[in-house]
Formats: structure tokens, C-alpha cells, sequence
């Protein structure tokens, strides 16, 4: 958990002398704590900590209907933060210990737009989703996840030019394989299998889900193959027709690709790495995900890196390799029930996709694929730490950090 490490004791009689000076100009999140018991803290997130504590804590202005704590004020804790993604990041942990009944609406957190393919129907069908079913483990549930997108309307864009390339129904209703059922547009223009009136078997539309699955799992490739092995089949019996139909099939699978962002991709294989600068000097915040979730985070301070054994390379795979989320998030502790663990999934979600789709964004995203792209961050984590060298290249290069929720 990011800490508010910092702390001053609040003296209203003094505070005008050395309490504001001593404070730094520089983003943070910070607790007002108060001297009444019964009275909740403030909990604020500031670009300025120093101009902002003086708008709360200075003299009050009696015409002004400012919100003044002046008199309230016992002290304040606080934490500097480097990127808007941390302090995101702290403003939701602080929030959610402080707040635990109202932290959701304080950290504005909505869960995104997922795809779900409903696997354990005898009839699945995909849909757009914002609920994440888990298990006592917390990996999700009945079904599979695609996401998160940008909003629930660039996820129907994606859906409706996928299952374009597919046959399976879209319908929201209780099949019953009744042969006198009319059947709906879909089946008419023969891009659904048509289960309702019993125009497939079970197991023909269940290979149909299949080829879908698998699709999302690779990202279109093994669609892409089986029609590029059909063209070539085509083209060698002199079939120059079905090879070109072929062709615009291939189009339009690119056509649908490009409506799915880089980072929608199955929740429960969402790993990635997000690096940010940190607050200190020379110094890279790096925060893990762990199929959706956020790992415990940790900075890595290069200054001190010459002193150590280790490499920085090295430093990554202990943490990238050598914990897992589960792990890292702390083993002694009570095992969450399964509706904490779907909102922690969620919230968690939110505010990476939060990060990921704003614009401007600040710092660096590398997925996991097949292994960690080891070169390639630590390449990036030079560019954070000298922001005014060249842009990375675009295989590379993952975007800027959003711009914070106002300050609660």
C-alpha cells in the first residue's frame, strides 16, 4: 500500500511562520486530520500541496464562503507523488481504508465495459458487461472477458465487427431448438447457426464459440491463418474467386481488429507493467499487473543501483517473476469474500483503463506475452527519467499519464 509517509503537527498560532514554507510546491496526497474525534479527515490530491494547504489552513477570509479548516486542523499527513497514475493510485487506497463505505463515489470509479462470452450457457452468446463474476481465488468466472474499453460504446463497436466474422447468436433469448420458431434477421442472412430452430447441432455451434475464443485469445492470428491456409488451397485449385472472397475476409478481420485497443485482452492473461517517474530523484515507480489486478508497487531508485550486486534487469524479474499478485498483496491476511474480490478486480480495472485511454498520458505500459520484454523497459525507463530525448518508437512507446480527478 502507498503510505502518506510524511507528517506535520498543525499549530494555528504558528502555522503562518514555518508550517507552509516548510511544505513542498509539489503534487502529493494529503489527510487533513482534525482535532474533534468525532469529525471525519479530508482527504484531498493536490498538483500544489503548498498553495493548497494555504486555501484550507490559511487566515479565512469572512466574506468568502470558501471551505476554511483553520480551526479544525490537528495535523496532516501526506504523500508526494510523482505521476497522476500514483496518485490515483494512493487518493483509492487512502480513500478505501479511511472511506471504506463511500471511497467508490470519492475516487469517482466506475467498473469499464468488458466482452463476456457466456461459456458455462448451453447457447453461449457475447455481450457487453460492466460485472465480473470471480471465484474464491479471484480470478474471473463463468465465462470469458475481453477488456477493458475505453466505454461501453467502442465495446459494442468491437463486438458487432466480430462477431461479423462469426456465426454465433446475439440473441438474448432462452433457446429451445423449437424447428417452428421463425428464427430472426441473423439466421435469414445466414450469420447465425440458428440453435433456436434447430438449424445446428450442439456441437456444431460449440466449435463455432470455440473458433470465437480463440480468436480474442490470439488476437485474431488464428483466424488469420485458417483463412490464409483456405486462400492458398483456393489459389492452388485455380479457385480464383473463393481466394479473392477469401481476401475480403481477411480485410475485413483487420477492419474489426482495429477497433479493439491494446489493452483489451483476456482479463484473467492481463499482465503488464506500468512505469511512471517517481517523486524522488533518478527514480521509477513500477507497478505490476497481475491478470487485471495492481500488484504492490515498488520504485526503483538508479542512483543506488551502482552500489548493489544486482542489475536493474535482475531487480525486474524478482518482481515481475518472483511474486505473485496473490502474493504480493499479502498472504497472512484474511482471505476476502468473493464479492470483495469482484470489486477490487473492477475498481482496479478502472483505474487502469482510467489511465491507459486519457489523453494526455504520462509513462510507459509493456504486456506480457510469451516472456517480460525485459530490454525494452528498461529502454523506456531511460526515457522517463530524461523525458526530453526523442520519442520512442511506436512498438514501443506507451502514451501519457492522465490528468487527475479533481481534488475531493
Amino acid at each position: 500500500m502507498l503510505e502518506l509517509d510524511c507528517g506535520v503537527e498543525f499549530d494555528p498560532v504558528r502555522a503562518d511562520e514555518d508550517f507552509f514554507t516548510a511544505l513542498p510546491p509539489k503534487p502529493a496526497v494529503c489527510l487533513i486530520e482534525t482535532r474533534a474525534e468525532n469529525a471525519e479527515p479530508f482527504l484531498i490530491r493536490t498538483q500544489d500541496l503548498r498553495r493548497r494547504l494555504q486555501r484550507l489552513l490559511g487566515l479565512a477570509d469572512p466574506t468568502s464562503k470558501r471551505l476554511n479548516l483553520r480551526e479544525l486542523a490537528r495535523g496532516i499527513r501526506y504523500r508526494l507523488t510523482g505521476s497522476k497514475f500514483e496518485q490515483a493510485l494512493t487518493y483509492y487506497q487512502q480513500a478505501k481504508q479511511i472511506f471504506p463505505k463511500r471511497y467508490r463515489k470519492l475516487a469517482r470509479l466506475r467498473p469499464p465495459a468488458v466482452l463476456k462470452i457466456s461459456l458455462p450457457s448451453a447457447y453461449p452468446r457475447c455481450y457487453v458487461t460492466r460485472s465480473i463474476a470471480v471465484d474464491e481465488t479471484g480470478l474471473p468466472t463463468a465465462g470469458a472477458y475481453y477488456g477493458p474499453f475505453p466505454s461501453r460504446k467502442s465495446a459494442l463497436a468491437f463486438s458487432e465487427q466480430a462477431l461479423d466474422l462469426f456465426k454465433v447468436r446475439r440473441c438474448q433469448i432462452k433457446i429451445r431448438r423449437d424447428p417452428t420458431f421463425p428464427g430472426c434477421i441473423y439466421s435469414e442472412m445466414k450469420m447465425c447457426l440458428a440453435p433456436c430452430f434447430a438449424g445446428c447441432t450442439k456441437e456444431e455451434y460449440d466449435a463455432e464459440v470455440q473458433r470465437l475464443v480463440q480468436c480474442l485469445d490470439t488476437n485474431g492470428n488464428s483466424l488469420r491463418t485458417s483463412i490464409e491456409d483456405d486462400r492458398e488451397r483456393a489459389s492452388s485449385d485455380l479457385d480464383f474467386e473463393r481466394a479473392a472472397q477469401l481476401h475480403k475476409r481477411i480485410e475485413k478481420l483487420d477492419a474489426a481488429l482495429r477497433f479493439r485497443p491494446e489493452l483489451a485482452r483476456r482479463i484473467a492473461d492481463l499482465d503488464a507493467v506500468i512505469l511512471q517517474r517517481s517523486a524522488e530523484e533518478q527514480s521509477i515507480g513500477v507497478f505490476g499487473v497481475h491478470a487485471g489486478r495492481l500488484a504492490e508497487p515498488f520504485f526503483l531508485h538508479f542512483a543506488e543501483i551502482a552500489s548493489q550486486p544486482r542489475s536493474a534487469e535482475h531487480i525486474f524479474k524478482d518482481y515481475l517473476e518472483g511474486q505473485t499478485a496473490t502474493a504480493q498483496n499479502g498472504e497472512n491476511s484474511p482471505a476476502p469474500s468473493a464479492t470483495a474480490l469482484r470489486d477490487e478486480l473492477g475498481e482496479h480495472l478502472a483505474l487502469i483503463s482510467r489511465w491507459f485511454y486519457s489523453n494526455p498520458r504520462h509513462g510507459e505500459i509493456f504486456f506480457r506475452e510469451k516472456d517480460w520484454p525485459y530490454r525494452k523497459i528498461l529502454r523506456a525507463c531511460s526515457r522517463l527519467l530524461s523525458p526530453k530525448t526523442a520519442e520512442p518508437p511506436a512498438s514501443e512507446k506507451a502514451g501519457p499519464d492522465t490528468p487527475a480527478q479533481g481534488a475531493s
